[in-house]
């Protein structure tokens, strides 16, 4: 599985990757390897533009200072994400995307890193479909759910994403 998070300037088509990470796990969810977590250059221009809630999370969490000294361009941030999965699952179409509202995530990717999005299958694996269907059909074992620790930082996302999808797994997901 190729977790990925991404950090953007908002909620739009116009709006820009700050922050990306990468984690692949085995199909069990231990960590295989933890990837590229990368810092996007974007002009203050762009960053001028983002919404109050963006501007206010991005400076609380340090992204937005980070974002502004980078030098690292997407394009390059692509090369390094597409190096890093294709160095664990080198054939095309075979790596599922995973993450938290990650048709989020991939929607950013489609048109920033195609190359990224392309070496990927098509399936994905969705923890807030589970979260949301856990709510209803099992409200009690959901109520059990740890408490999230990230920051709206890509990589501790990641990593919450993660251990809410075993969570899912050991409680609701069981075994019989």
């Amino acid at each position: 599985l190729v977790w990925i998070d991404c950090e953007t300037t908002g909620l739009t088509d116009t709006d820009k990757l700050l922050e990306i990470a990468v984690i692949i796990t085995d199909d069990n969810l231990n960590i295989v390897a933890e990837g590229p977590n990368l810092i996007i250059n974007q002009p203050k221009e762009i960053m001028s533009r983002m919404d109050k809630w963006c501007t206010e999370q991005h400076e609380k969490s340090g992204l937005t200072a980070a974002v502004l000294t980078s030098e690292i361009s997407t394009e390059e941030a692509c090369n390094q994400v597409l190096q890093f999965i294709k160095q664990h699952i080198p054939q095309p179409r075979r790596g599922i995307l995973a993450g938290s509202s990650v048709h989020f995530d991939k929607k950013f990717l489609e048109r920033e890193m195609t190359p990224v999005v392309n070496h990927l299958h098509y399936r994905i694996i969705d923890v807030s479909t589970i979260k949301e269907l856990s709510k209803r059909w099992f409200p009690g074992e959901y109520k059990k759910l740890p408490e999230k620790v990230g920051t709206h930082r890509a990589l501790k996302d990641i990593k919450d994403s993660i251990r809410e999808l075993q969570f899912y797994r050991d409680t609701v997901f069981k075994r019989t």
